[in-house]
């Protein structure tokens, strides 16, 4: 065995955590965090089918009537990724394990990369940039000399692989210049970041990105995992955006589209909701309860309670971590 199963979870008050993955693989960058080898994922969920897993309905049903379980837990996967049907889906199967599917419209419909990996492709992965950046994203100019940074070196990719937005400066000229560009693409539309995509697309002078490994799942696919007895289907908005920087009717408007193309693929009810980057505000948690959704999630951490906000609730980003490093984090998380 790789590591110890003595020391399990133990915590007298009745609380619970919700997980959250994103991406299973393991891609030449990721400065977000949101990946995770299939590997690990299988020696996370090695540990966790002796812990006290629900699913995420339960948890919520729990929390409503303020009956928690003892240290519960449950799973959730934001933005629909394939490999969460290809790889993470066998493996919940294999442990029985259930899990939410938090599923944003876009890219459900359209074959096309998320704009946010996109744009860390172009910048951190393509082999050669032209020598300078002039470009206007919403009438602020981004301008970056790249020089001798055209050309990514072997020691630049090193670089970029390491490199964690959160919590350091950015190591080379094209991490500072994809940093100021993916600020300023967040808080847009989709259509308006496609349309600034498309000019950084221009600019180096290739087409749009459509690597098989960052599609995301089919409506058959969703079909498929919304029919299974583990499976839950959850609301991600329709264009992935940041609720809290548009106004009511918008936010209003991206979750009940959201559920209703959701509902009319899988038919069932849809009314849980993952706020997309977690960002959100007071008109966002009264547009979730008017399109009829029972609780939402956010990305904030922390355990809950059974006085936890039905529209806010905490989740805990899961790392790519091996299964010790994993095991430690449940248990600091816990028994905090």
């Amino acid at each position: 065995m790789w590591f110890s199963r003595t020391n399990k979870i133990k915590n007298s008050a009745h609380t619970a955590l919700v997980l959250m993955y994103h991406k299973i693989g393991e891609p030449a960058t990721d400065v977000w965090d949101i990946a995770v080898s299939e590997q690990n994922l299988e020696e996370h969920l090695l540990y966790l089918k002796d812990e006290n897993i629900v699913s995420l309905d339960e948890l919520t049903h729990s929390l409503k009537k303020k009956k928690l379980k003892k240290n519960c837990i449950a799973i959730t996967f934001d933005d629909g990724y394939i490999d969460n049907f290809s790889l993470a889906k066998p493996l919940l199967e294999k442990y029985k394990l259930p899990a939410t599917f938090f599923i944003p419209t876009i890219n459900i419909v359209q074959q096309k990369e998320f704009w946010w990996d996109e744009l860390e492709y172009l910048f951190l992965g393509i082999e050669e940039l032209p020598a300078s950046l002039s470009i206007y994203i919403n009438g602020i100019e981004v301008a970056f000399d790249i020089g001798i940074e055209a050309k990514l070196s072997f020691e630049n990719k090193l670089k970029h692989k390491a490199w964690k937005p959160y919590e350091e400066n950015p190591p080379t000229i094209r991490c500072a210049a994809f940093l100021k560009i993916w600020e300023l693409l967040k808080p847009l539309r989709d259509d308006e970041q496609q349309n600034y995509l498309n000019v950084v697309r221009k600019w180096i002078g290739v087409s749009a990105a459509k690597r098989e490994e960052f599609q995301c799942m089919s409506a058959v696919d969703l079909q498929q995992l919304a029919a299974h007895k583990l499976f839950q289907i959850g609301a991600h908005t329709t264009s992935h955006i940041a609720l809290a920087f548009h106004d009511k009717d918008f936010q209003k408007k991206e979750i009940i589209d959201n559920k209703r193309f959701l509902e009319s693929v899988i038919h069932k009810k849809v009314d849980l909701l993952a706020y997309p980057y977690g960002n959100y505000n007071d008109e966002t948690l009264t547009a979730a309860r008017k399109a009829g959704m029972r609780a939402a999630f956010t990305t904030e951490e922390g355990i809950l309670s059974d006085t936890a906000n039905l529209y806010r609730i905490n989740r805990f980003q899961v790392k790519n971590q091996n299964g010790i490093e994993f095991k430690n984090n449940l248990d600091k998380w816990l028994n905090h």
